[in-house]
């Protein structure tokens, strides 16, 4: 009873200032304000205001709302752990598998390179040609060290 009162004064005091805005010229001002004075009135009118007042004083809704917040934590929990760990236990299970195919292949995942075409008008770059092994070299052995 003294929630319906309230916010029937609330929204008579905002129609008022709504009502002033509007004499002021300023009437989209006054439209916004005007919509935002009824909405107390209409949260009476359907109840949710007199349902929210018995959710407040009810222990039984109170347990339910720690019930919900005890199983998003533990949702957000599992969440972070799963995107630390890198996926679901199938992505990991598949993601081992390929790496084991890899291992078992390392020919397959090598680039197959055909026969190099120069244009005709272009020299080679290094006069003797060993500008170029020197850096595959370079390359081979920084894929060495990192195991590849």
């Amino acid at each position: 009873m003294i929630a319906e009162t309230i916010c029937s004064a609330v929204s008579a005091a905002g129609l008022g200032i709504a009502v002033v805005t509007a004499y002021r010229r300023r009437f989209l001002a006054a439209a916004r304000i005007a919509a935002y004075a009824l909405v107390p009135v209409g949260l009476v009118m359907t109840g949710v205001v007199g349902w929210l007042a018995d959710t407040a004083f009810s222990p039984v809704a109170w347990a339910g709302f720690g019930v919900m917040g005890a199983a998003w934590a533990l949702f957000a929990t599992t969440r972070a752990v799963e995107r630390r760990r890198g996926g679901t236990r199938a992505d990991r299970g598949a993601d081992r598998g390929a790496r084991r195919e890899a291992a078992a292949a390392p020919t397959a995942a090598a680039p197959s390179l055909g026969p190099a075409t120069r244009p005709a008008g272009r020299p080679a770059a290094g006069a003797g040609g060993s500008g170029a092994a020197d850096d595959f070299s370079d390359i081979e052995a920084i894929l060495k060290k990192h195991g590849i």
